[in-house]
């Protein structure tokens, strides 16, 4: 097996406190930026006000020009949103970049968090919580080709709920494509960090049998559950699709099993 690449380290990304829970790995930052319903992205408001933005968007990981690169492999971060949302009025301002060259579109900081315990220890000092989390940073571009389009928003409508994209009435029309702006963030750099296991408590905590002795320890999981599906007022299909149904097992089993797994570490 060949070694996984890797994000460069830089100051914009390098992990300092905890660097031992730090990871570079393409795959397991992407992944975690994948399954994240909601991404937090970043980005200068402005010379006008003081505050960087910070805006929930929904997004996912892949490659127009590459289509069959996996989740290991570099990839964009498609962004979906409205036409004439700040994010994308100061994109299409930005489109030729600060700097020029490689450096072309808005800078933006993306990021995501799962928390998959919450971690009891004997002293408060010591609780934590399992989680894994991400950023990345690149520079958004706004989409302009059709094609490319249409790939970012079915990638993106398929991360929602699986194969959602073929069971729908597809492709949009004009008016939805027109209303509709997607964002290529194309990724400079990256890091995540990731916590499992158990409690850990200083050794002189352990020792002391009057405070082990009635202190409760050990690690809750905690994992997203998908509810049982529920019906529109105007749906005419009387059976839930199979691409739903498997979809609400599939994830509730990987996120059950992922947190109990977290927490027997």
């Amino acid at each position: 097996m060949g070694k996984s690449l890797v994000y460069p380290k830089r100051a914009s990304n390098t992990v300092n406190r905890y660097n031992h829970r730090a990871t570079y790995d393409l795959g397991a930052i992407h992944t975690i930026i994948n399954e994240s319903a909601v991404l937090h992205v970043s980005f200068s408001a402005g010379p006008d006000n003081p505050f960087p933005a910070t805006l929930p968007m929904i997004g996912q990981m892949g490659s127009f020009e590459y289509p069959s690169a996996d989740i290991n492999e570099p990839l964009d971060c498609y962004l979906h949103g409205y036409v004439s949302s700040r994010i994308m009025n100061l994109a299409r301002a930005n489109n030729d970049g600060v700097g020029g060259g490689e450096n072309k579109g808005l800078p933006l900081c993306i990021s995501a968090a799962h928390v998959d315990g919450l971690v009891l220890s004997l002293t408060p000092n010591s609780h934590s919580y399992n989680y894994r989390s991400a950023i990345l940073h690149g520079y958004g571009q706004l989409v302009t080709d059709e094609a490319e389009k249409h790939y970012a928003m079915k990638l993106v409508t398929n991360s929602v709920v699986a194969n959602r994209w073929e069971h729908t009435r597809v492709p949009p029309n004009n008016a939805e494509m027109a209303s509709t702006t997607i964002l290529r963030v194309r990724i400079v750099d990256g890091s995540g960090k990731i916590r499992d296991g158990g409690v850990s408590d200083d050794k002189k905590d352990v020792e002391d049998e009057e405070v082990t002795g009635r202190v409760w320890t050990g690690v809750v999981p905690v994992y997203q559950v998908l509810g049982e599906p529920i019906a529109a007022k105007g749906n005419r299909v009387e059976e839930v699709p199979a691409h739903v149904r498997e979809f609400v097992e599939a994830v509730n089993e990987k996120n059950r099993g992922y947190a109990i797994a977290a927490a027997a570490k």
